[in-house]
C-alpha cells in the first residue's frame, strides 16, 4: 500500500482545512468536510478488507452504499488537521445495508465522523441525482454570510439576488442562487433532510444564525463557491445601512449570462 499521508485526497483536504480556518470560516471545531473518493485511487491506500471498527450513521444511506469518502472528525479543529491528518480525518466507506459507516483509516483517537455527517451524505445524495460529478460537501462558518440571515428576509429570491447584485462575477459562479433555511437544531435528520431539499435547486444552501453548506465537484469549486458568495456578503454587510446609488441591474445581469453563457434561476430576475 501507499502512504496515504501522500495522496492528492489527504494533502487537498488538509489544505482547504488550514485555509477555512485562516479565513475565520472555521472557528474552534465549528464546520466539515465530506469527499466522495475515487474507489481506484483509494485503494491504492486503504485495504477494503481491513475494517478498523462500525460506526453507525443514525440513518441509511443505502444510496451510497459501497462509496469511499474521507470525512472530518467530530470535535476536531481545522487549525489541527494538517499537523495531524490522521487523529483528524477519517476515510469511510458505506456498508451495504446503508446504516453503517466502516472505518478504513483515521480517527486514530478513538473519535469519529462529524456529528454532520447525515446531512452530509444526505445532500451527497441530493446533488448527485443533479450532478453525477458532485465529489465534495462543505459546511462552516462565515462570518458576512451569518450576519445577512439577521437583517435580511430569509427568502431564496431575495438572499440570490442581494449577493448577485454585489459582484458582476456572483451570477456567473453560483447563477443557481443561494438557498436559505431558518433557524433549525443542527446534528439532526431533521436539517439534513431539509438541506438536501434545497441541495436540489442549488449548491450554496445557507442555515440561517448558522452557517453554510456548499457543494461542488472538487474542493476548489466549493470553496471558490462559498468565498464569492461571503465576499459579495461582506459587501452587503458594508453597504446595508447607506443609501443605495448604484446597482447590477437584472439588464445587466441578463448580458453577463449572454456573455458567460450561463442562465440564471428562472424567475428571479426580471
Amino acid at each position: 500500500m501507499k502512504n496515504i499521508l501522500e495522496s492528492s485526497f489527504v494533502k487537498e483536504v488538509c489544505a482547504t482545512c488550514s485555509n477555512m480556518y485562516r479565513l475565520g470560516w472555521d472557528e474552534r471545531n465549528g464546520g466539515n468536510i465530506s469527499y466522495l473518493l475515487n474507489e481506484e485511487e483509494v485503494l491504492e491506500y486503504v485495504n477494503p478488507k481491513e475494517v478498523i471498527r462500525e460506526i453507525p450513521l443514525g440513518f441509511n444511506a443505502k444510496e451510497l452504499a459501497g462509496k469511499y469518502f474521507i470525512v472530518t472528525g467530530t470535535g476536531k479543529y481545522f487549525k489541527n488537521v494538517e499537523k495531524n491528518p490522521e487523529g483528524n480525518l477519517g476515510v469511510i466507506r458505506i456498508s451495504d445495508c446503508g446504516c453503517v459507516a466502516e472505518l478504513l483509516w483515521g480517527y486514530n483517537d478513538g473519535g469519529k465522523f462529524t456529528s454532520e455527517l447525515p446531512a452530509h451524505l444526505m445532500s451527497h445524495m441530493a446533488r448527485l441525482k443533479v450532478d453525477p460529478n458532485n465529489r465534495v460537501v462543505t459546511h462552516c462558518h462565515p462570518t458576512n454570510l451569518l450576519a445577512m440571515t439577521y437583517v435580511l428576509e430569509l427568502s431564496d429570491k431575495t438572499f440570490s439576488k442581494e449577493l448577485w447584485q454585489m459582484c458582476t462575477e456572483c451570477i456567473v459562479v453560483f447563477p443557481d442562487g443561494v438557498n436559505v433555511l431558518p433557524w433549525m437544531l443542527c446534528g439532526t435528520n431533521e436539517i439534513g433532510i431539509a438541506t438536501a431539499e434545497k441541495m436540489l435547486t442549488a449548491r450554496l444552501v445557507v442555515w440561517s444564525q448558522h452557517g453554510i453548506y456548499g457543494a461542488g465537484k472538487d474542493l476548489d469549486e466549493t470553496f471558490g463557491l462559498i468565498e464569492t458568495a461571503e465576499k459579495a456578503a461582506e459587501i452587503y454587510m458594508k453597504i446595508a445601512h447607506l443609501p443605495l446609488v448604484n446597482t447590477i441591474s437584472d439588464e445587466a445581469m441578463h448580458q453577463l449570462e449572454n456573455h458567460f453563457g450561463v442562465k440564471a434561476r428562472g424567475g428571479y430576475l426580471d
